[in-house]
């Protein structure tokens, strides 16, 4: 169900519309937001004995919840839905039958919203005095580290492409990962990458929320490139996808129709290569390719601060993960330490440090 839907409360179809046309963000934001709202919401009916008698949580009827009603919700009814979420709330769907309660990062996400959507209706519209989620703590959890190749991965990856002499996308397929692999591009902003968005040295994309930024070309993309636009022009699209970069014969009605490449045709692509390389094809994804560009640009010694405009990353926080992951050179930095040394230095000299030192540290 859309946000759209009569069935959404006034008040919120305002706010969701507010995130996507002021604030600009993605529909999948959104509807994400949508989501846990809704869900927020007919949890209070159920909470305080307002819903229709109805054996699924999901019937609840929520198109009546207007500004009176969230202005008697308090921080303990927002702690009483973390509980819920916790204990009773269902999993994902191919959890076992048995399991209950969702993770702390997917709370976490909700009261995000939670704190958002208060936010907006105390601040944006003044339509209430207090926000009830602001001081509450988010759930704690454990953040893992991204996946990624090796610079010997990648290498074998490409080359597999390469040996390809079967595949008349070959050279489109060798253009799709080399810019993977070299800017650290979403797959969203690589299939919207249209002929008009690319200059002799960079290529215009179209990230999260409709913001643009330019990456810079290095030599392989702009040879990878280049041969992609020779046999590019041999094809045909469709009129609606003619200045697409990206193209793929397509399902239409018409055998054999030329037009935008899509996500399931990148991913399968990057599998089947995985697989022939030798890799776990399926741990291997498109955006395991922009964690092993990230990786690969922080290790030759780019600093965060850049590495967060190539990869579009509006919070510094989300660049730098990427930190934590380049353990060898932090065993090497580690090495370089003077003081590395120092069990032969006190060897040499004799004996332990003085007393003195050791307690002045």
């Amino acid at each position: 169900m859309s946000f759209t839907s009569p069935e959404t409360p006034k008040i919120l179809r305002e706010f969701l519309t507010y995130h996507l046309t002021i604030k600009a963000h993605s529909a999948k934001t959104v509807d994400e937001y949508f989501l846990d709202l809704r869900m927020f919401l007919r949890y209070i009916k159920m909470h305080w004995g307002l819903a229709d008698e109805t054996p699924n949580f999901d019937d609840i009827y929520i198109a009546d919840v207007d500004v009176e009603f969230l202005r008697q919700i308090t921080s303990s009814e927002i702690y009483d839905f973390l509980l819920f979420l916790a204990q009773d709330r269902a999993g994902r769907a191919d959890v076992s039958a048995g399991d209950v309660g969702i993770s702390a990062k997917s709370r976490a996400r909700k009261l995000s919203a939670l704190n958002s959507f208060f936010k907006y209706l105390t601040v944006t519209t003044k339509l209430l005095d207090v926000n009830p989620a602001a001081d509450i703590d988010q759930p704690k959890f454990r953040k893992t580290l991204p996946h990624y190749l090796s610079l010997e991965d990648s290498v074998k990856l490409l080359k597999t492409v390469e040996a390809d002499e079967k595949n008349r996308n070959k050279t489109r397929d060798f253009a799709i990962l080399t810019l993977f692999l070299n800017c650290g591009m979403r797959i969203s902003e690589l299939i919207g990458i249209r002929l008009t968005d690319i200059t002799a040295g960079s290529i215009r994309l179209r990230g999260k929320g409709g913001k643009e930024r330019v990456v810079f070309l290095n030599d392989a993309c702009v040879s990878a490139l280049n041969t992609y636009l020779v046999h590019r022009k041999t094809l045909i699209p469709v009129e609606r996808d003619k200045n697409c970069l990206f193209l793929a014969a397509g399902q239409g009605k018409e055998d054999g129709e030329i037009k935008r490449l899509g996500r399931t045709t990148v991913h399968d692509m990057i599998k089947k290569y995985a697989l022939r390389a030798g890799l776990p094809s399926s741990e291997i994804s498109a955006h395991k390719l922009r964690h092993t560009a990230a990786t690969l640009m922080l290790g030759s010694g780019v600093d965060v601060r850049t590495l967060q405009e190539l990869l579009g990353h509006e919070n510094l926080n989300t660049t730098q993960i990427y930190t934590h992951i380049d353990s060898e050179r932090l065993r090497e930095a580690a090495q370089l330490i003077p003081l590395a040394d120092y069990g032969e230095i006190k060897n040499k000299s004799g004996g332990a440090l003085p007393p003195d030192a050791e307690q002045d540290g």
